[in-house]
């Protein structure tokens, strides 16, 4: 399917219409003129129905997912790779001769249509340098086409509270790419970023095999020498090159200029062949956040946006919704963050950043699935043990299970007795119901609780319940 299809040309049906990735498709596709139907199993079961009536009131039609929303061979069935045929819209399509497309063979054919193509890769960062540069160009006059997996602040209007979609004028289009599901192969950037290159979903032998395909085959390519994976990579194919602590990067941090606070952070971005510098402020709190920041200047430079409009863009950039989220501070002054940490890097990087900044932290995390606590279980325990004070504590709730034919046999009790053999404190608490109430009861003066997890919209709702509760 590598062909660029025309979203105006024939009728789409979205499977599972308000998950994270078909979401911003769905609102891309009807943006360009596309007819979009869809179903999807929370709508059914009865969960964020506010954004299922979002959906509706633009012109998106819901159907149960009972196949009934399938009556063409014009339409297009856009579903995950994951999902099995089991599922009456699969069977139906099949039937009725539908043609089938995953998010990713959809996005990408997007994606190579437009005229100047902008891809985001790496094992974690993807979601808020996307945002980033999307709202660099957005400022810059380019009216991007932004394709991202989390909501962006900058776009959200009462007309569009959902936009982790924003669709522009066709052409520049700003994509994260995946490498979990190896559909980054079928990107074709004009310009290729690469963040950082870590074990989430795949062995590092595949991954390095993955990330090193998709350079080559970026026409610019925009690399993280502080990432020592990245620079091997990036090593003799002539790239844009960032880093914190790598001075001889073509954009740099100067010595010295970082200064942290809860809320944000500044520092001085420094042109190593001009020896130009341009302060930079930006209200996002970490290093991580830091490096991101470095890793869209770079990009929009690469894409001929000057180094100081591009950092002058980033003093207004508001961020992500469940990324380092804070849902607010109580008068007993704690503060509760959500958070989309679920792999042990995306934790690791929002629990460092809570411990710059004095406080217990209360950290719960909910894993978003059976399969990936499986293949990662033992990391993410290193890595609350490690990140985590003596004062400090983790709650695992049991894994998100929304049906299906998974293994459930290992679940978060092991993770838990994995913290406490490494001398963490953790609970286990199998209901979040019963979480709540241990964190109300466990809540100080000072206190910051993080609600973490991926794959459930329902985590936001938890926190802000949960606010609510201490406030």
């Amino acid at each position: 399917m590598h062909e660029s299809p025309d979203p105006a040309a024939r009728p789409w049906f979205f499977c599972g219409i308000g998950g994270s990735g078909m979401l911003p498709l769905a609102q891309i596709v009807h943006g360009m003129g596309g007819t979009v139907a869809g179903s999807d199993r929370s709508n059914d079961q009865g969960r964020t129905p506010e954004k299922f009536d979002w959906l509706e009131s633009r012109g998106i039609a819901l159907f149960p997912q009972d196949g009934s929303g399938v009556t063409s061979p014009e339409q297009v069935l856009v579903a995950s790779a994951a999902v099995e045929d089991s599922v009456p819209e699969i069977a139906r399509a099949k039937d009725l001769g539908c043609r089938r497309m995953s998010r990713a063979d959809l996005n990408a054919a997007l994606f190579n249509r437009a005229d100047e193509r902008i891809a985001v890769a790496g094992t974690s960062g993807k979601s808020t340098v996307t945002a980033m540069l999307g709202w660099i160009l957005h400022e810059a006059g380019r009216a991007p086409t932004i394709m991202n997996g989390a909501v962006m602040k900058n776009f959200v209007t009462a007309d569009n509270p959902y936009a982790s979609a924003q669709v522009g004028d066709g052409g520049t289009y700003v994509s994260e790419v995946d490498e979990s599901d190896g559909s980054i192969a079928l990107y074709r950037p004009t310009v290729g970023v690469l963040l950082n290159v870590s074990l989430d979903h795949k062995s590092l032998e595949e991954l390095r095999g993955l990330f090193g395909d998709y350079l080559a085959a970026s026409a610019q390519r925009v690399v993280n020498v502080d990432d020592a994976e990245s620079a091997a990579l990036a090593a003799g194919l002539g790239a844009v090159t960032f880093g914190i602590d790598s001075p001889v990067a073509d954009l740099t941090i100067a010595e010295g200029s970082v200064a942290h606070t809860a809320a944000g952070l500044s520092a001085t971005v420094v042109e190593t062949a001009s020896g130009d510098t341009h302060p930079l402020e930006l209200k996002m709190p970490g290093r991580h956040n830091l490096s991101n920041a470095l890793a869209a200047i770079a990009g929009a430079r690469a894409a001929g946006v000057p180094v100081g409009q591009a950092v002058a863009a980033l003093a207004r950039f508001a961020g992500l919704a469940r990324r380092f989220d804070v849902i607010g501070t109580t008068h007993a002054l704690v503060t509760v963050i959500d958070d989309f940490g679920h792999n042990p890097e995306k934790c690791a990087a929002t629990l460092r950043t809570l411990k710059q900044t004095p406080g217990r932290v209360l950290a719960f995390f909910q894993p978003h699935g059976f399969g990936p606590l499986r293949q990662m279980g033992d990391e993410l325990a290193e890595t609350f043990a490690r990140e985590l004070d003596a004062d400090d504590r983790t709650i695992l709730c049991d894994p998100v299970y929304f049906g299906g034919t998974v293994d459930r046999s290992d679940g978060a009790e092991r993770v838990v007795r994995l913290i406490e053999g490494a001398g963490g404190r953790a609970d286990y608490i199998p209901n979040r119901k019963a979480v709540a109430d241990r964190l109300v009861s466990l809540a100080r003066p000072g206190d910051r609780i993080v609600v973490m997890g991926a794959r459930d919209d329902t985590l936001t709702e938890f926190a802000k319940e949960l606010f609510a509760r201490l406030s």
